[in-house]
Formats: C-alpha cells, sequence, structure tokens
C-alpha cells in the first residue's frame, strides 16, 4: 500500500493532536509517564484506526503521515523541513544515515537545536545501535533504547519510561511515521484467517514421505511434541533458572536469558531482537534431552560430518511482532519448525514464486526484501489474494510442526510471545539438490552454518560415499530415470496434433 493511500486511510477516523510540546523532566528512582496524557489522548491510544488497522498508542513525539499535511492540516507549515534548513532536500532515510555516525553526547546536542532535529535524533533505531554497539548484550532495558542507554551511562538508576519526550506539532514524515506504524500495529484479522495448508495427524512415516517429502509439499503436523518433556517445562521462569549466566545469540549480541526476558517483556518496535541460537544444547545440555526428533525427520545425513556439519537446529524465542522476513533455509536443506508456547504465521511460497517486495540477486546471495514483516503485510499481502499461485499459510501453535521443503520461501511472524525448536536437515528425498548447491561456483558466499564453505561440498559428498555406499549413485539414477520418463510423457498438444500434416486431430 503506498504512503499516500495509507495516509488516506488512517486520516479519515484517527485523531491527531494539536496541543502545545510538553516536556516530563527525567527524576531518578521515579517512574513516571513519558507525559501526563489528557482523556483525548488515552482514548486515541484505544481507537480502531478503521479498515481493520489497531494501534497500541499514539505516535511518538506526535509524528503524522505526511499526507495529513495536504488532506487536513493544509496550510500547515511541516516543521521537518524548516528545523533541517538547508537539509530539509535530504530524505529521512539519509538524514538517519548520516545521524548514525554520531555517539551519544552528539545526538544529545543536536536534539537541542530544533524541533525537527530533535525528532530525527530521538530515532529509537539510533539509539538501539548505540546501544548494542557500546553494550553488547550487557543491558538492562528499561522502556525505550534511548533510556536504556542513559541509564547504563548514568550513576542513577532510571525506571522504566524515565525520558524526556516532547510532543512536536506539524511534523509529517512518511518514513518515521510508517517505522513507528509498524511497531504498534496488531495484526488484521484478514491476514490470519486464510489457513490453507494440509494438516495431518499419526500419519505414517512411508505416507509423510510419499504425500509431502517427495512432491515437496509442506505440511503442519499435530501430535508430534506429546511426549516432550519441553512443552509443559519450558516457562520463562524454568528456562531463565536452567539457564543460569549462560548467554544466547541475540541478534549481534549474546544475552543472558533473564536480560533478554525484560527486554521481550517491555519492547514495542518494528524488528524486536530474536533470540536464535544453535549452540543452545551444548550450553544447556539439560534443554536437548527435553526434546526429540520427531519420527518423520529422523534420517538427517548432515550428521556423517559430525562436529564439522553446518549450524542445523536453533532454540528460537521473541515476543510478539518478532519473527523472520521471507528467506529460503540454508544450503538447500529442508527444515521443521515446532511451537512449544506460543503461535506463529506462516506464509509460503514455491520456489518457483518469488513472493512480492522480494528481490533476490541473480545469483541468490542476497535478498531485497521490506525492512519489518508488518511492512510486508501492509503493503504486499494483498497482493496475493488474485494470484494462480497463492502463498500456503497457517497459524502454527503449541504443540504443532510445520515441515518446509526445501527452496520454499516462507516468511514467520510471531502472534504472541513464543518459543520454538527449528531443526534443518538432509535426507534422501533432498541429498542430490544439497550436493547441487554446494558444489556451485560461488558457494563462499551461499553456504551458511560453516566456516569452511568451499570445501564443505567434497567433505560432505565423501562422508556419504563411506557411510552409504551407492547411494548418491542409486539416486542419480532413479533422477535420470524419472527425468526422461517426464520428457517422454505425450502432451495434450502432442496428441492433437498430427506431426506430419500439421493438422489436429480429433477422435469422439
Amino acid at each position: 500500500m503506498p504512503n499516500s493511500q495509507l495516509s488516506s486511510k488512517l486520516r479519515s477516523s484517527s485523531k491527531r493532536r494539536r496541543s502545545k510540546s510538553k516536556r516530563q523532566k527525567l527524576v531518578p528512582n521515579q517512574p513516571e509517564p513519558l507525559h501526563q496524557e489528557t482523556e483525548e489522548e488515552q482514548e486515541e491510544e484505544e481507537e480502531d484506526e478503521g479498515n481493520g488497522f489497531k494501534l497500541k498508542t499514539s505516535a511518538k513525539h506526535g509524528v503524522q503521515p505526511l499526507g495529513n499535511l495536504y488532506f487536513i492540516n493544509k496550510g500547515a507549515v511541516n516543521v521537518r523541513n524548516t528545523g533541517l534548513g538547508n537539509l530539509h532536500v535530504l530524505t529521512d532515510e539519509l538524514v538517519l544515515e548520516i545521524l548514525a555516525l554520531l555517539g551519544a553526547a552528539h545526538l544529545g546536542v543536536l536534539a537541542t537545536v530544533t524541533k525537527s532535529l530533535y525528532v530525527f535524533a530521538n530515532h529509537e533505531p539510533l539509539w538501539r545501535n548505540l546501544v548494542l554497539e557500546e553494550l553488547k548484550g550487557e543491558f538492562f532495558f528499561t522502556g525505550s533504547w534511548k533510556s536504556t542507554y542513559v541509564a547504563a551511562a548514568s550513576s542513577h538508576k532510571f525506571e522504566s519510561s524515565g525520558e524526556s519526550v516532547l510532543k512536536i506539532r506539524d511534523f509529517y514524515s512518511d518514513y518515521l511515521f510508517q517505522s513507528w506504524l509498524c511497531a504498534n500495529l496488531e495484526m488484521r484479522q484478514e491476514w490470519l484467517e486464510r489457513d490453507n495448508i494440509v494438516r495431518v495427524r499419526g500419519i505414517s512415516v512411508e505416507d509423510f514421505i510419499t504425500k509431502f517429502e517427495e512432491p515437496n509439499k509442506p505440511v503442519l503436523l499435530e501430535g508430534c511434541l506429546d511426549d516432550w518433556p519441553a512443552v509443559t517445562k519450558w516457562t520463562k521462569e524454568y528456562l531463565t533458572k536452567v539457564s543460569g549466566d549462560v548467554e544466547f545469540a541475540v541478534g549481534p549480541v549474546e544475552m543472558k536469558l533473564e536480560n533478554y526476558f525484560r527486554y521481550s517483556d517491555g519492547v514495542t518496535e518494528e524488528r524486536p531482537l530474536y533470540l536464535f541460537d544453535p549452540k543452545f544444547a551444548e550450553k544447556v545440555t539439560v534443554l536437548d534431552s527435553e526434546y526429540d526428533v520427531p519420527v518423520y525427520f529422523k534420517e538427517d545425513l548432515f550428521s556423517v560430518l559430525g562436529r564439522e556439519r553446518p549450524d542445523y537446529r536453533w532454540i528460537i524465542i521473541g515476543p510478539s511482532g518478532s519473527g523472520s522476513s521471507f528467506h529460503i533455509d540454508p544450503n538447500s536443506t529442508s527444515a521443521w519448525n515446532a511451537v512449544i508456547t506460543g503461535s506463529k504465521k506462516w506464509v509460503l511460497f514455491p520456489p518457483d514464486v518469488v513472493p512480492p517486495g522480494v528481490h533476490p540477486s541473480p545469483d541468490g546471495a542476497e535478498v531485497a526484501c521490506p525492512v519489518s514483516i508488518m511492512e510486508w503485510f501492509m503493503n504486499f499481502y494483498g497482493d496475493t489474494k488474485n494470484w494462480k499461485k497463492r502463498p500456503v499459510e497457517c497459524i502454527c501453535r503449541a504443540g504443532e510442526v510445520v515441515f518446509v521443503p526445501n527452496g520454499w520461501w516462507h516468511l514467520v511472524i510471531n502472534l504472541e510471545e513464543s518459543v520454538a525448536i527449528t531443526q534443518n536437515y538432509v535426507s534422501r528425498r533432498n541429498l542430490l539438490n544439497v550436493l547441487e548447491f554446494l558444489k556451485k561456483p560461488n558457494a563462499k558466499e551461499l553456504v551458511s552454518g560453516t566456516n569452511d564453505r568451499e570445501n564443505l561440498h567434497d567433505k560432505f559428498k565423501k562422508a556419504i560415499e563411506e557411510a552409504y555406499p551407492g547411494t548418491i549413485q542409486d539416486l542419480e539414477k532413479k533422477a535420470e530415470e524419472k527425468r526422461i520418463a517426464e520428457e517422454q510423457k505425450v502432451t495434450f498438444w502432442d496428441a492433437a496434433t498430427d506431426s506430419k500434416s500439421g493438422a489436429f486431430k480429433f477422435s469422439f
């Protein structure tokens, strides 16, 4: 959805405050709201913004979509431009890229120059980067990234929401507004109602292979986790207790679970940090004993490499709104994803269909896509309604498993705080695909999860030949026979056309 359309949709029912700017002082050890809200503002925060859009709060600093300047507040002067002076010709993205070169002290000084620079210098992603770059994972989230940074740099202890906030009148920016909107928008019902994945329970391994793994089709498996101790034990309290001081991979940093849960409980942002750790079972061995690979995925040929195998299993923890934007699983592997607590919305496209808004490079090494998952739903999800090949969609809940075939594009967003286990694997059904992928000329850029990308193909093939002699040759023979059979199939056009005369044949 273009921003102009977004603006027109939102302005129809939203109440825009036009009160004077207010400042709230930062007081040590005294939690206070960012500013004293009027009844009108409180109503605004609960208001349905129309067309199914529901917002969690009012826009920080009073930023409004640019459409409001043209259609609602006609004649107003955009303080975004007046406060930037000659820099107003730069795009918002470029202004923020320049500010990202500054340290915290300079951002603080710059925020006092004009109202416009105040809004830009307080953009939360700038402070998030500062926290992650300077504090790594050793931070205690206090409600916003700026207040978190200030608290860490100060000898005083500030409670959450202890931050100076100004509400700026007549600041219009589609870029900054959409960033805030994506962070505060709730999933629309129409984004959740489509559920067209095949669901099965108690299917045999043979049927799973025949109906789903061999034809490379996704499926949701029910009842696979009934015997997992993790399903009943893995609460936040339990995970925090058994993990102790162990640190897990969270985005670009390592964090203790206690600190991560403090963050995830209090954050509202466009791209929440996602705990995604490939070494969790080695770090906390008791976790390894409290789940088991479902029977359908027991064959895992990468295991022949032992400790040299690429990363293949992860514990995944994240708040509502966190998740993974569109991607294809690494190294041409297939995968399974088991939800232990919470729920996840899945959108999957087959290998021959690139999702709207997603632009992979010709060699597949890079993928350009919307900044956030919510942005994709807002701007591109509706495009798929009229597609001949519609995506496979579902909501995977606690106790359920999604099978992701190799090569399928998929997006996942947590609908609530969720804990999951996922594992990538190689079976006989996708072994040839994996070997072909690993020997690509640009394997150094494509292969992931290992430090020895260039030699992984040769190591893996040799290990397979030693552990399972003749397997690769048998699979290649079957693949060739299948290819020939497909070529020899008589198409309708061939059957209907006389190859000698070029005339049509009809028989009744």
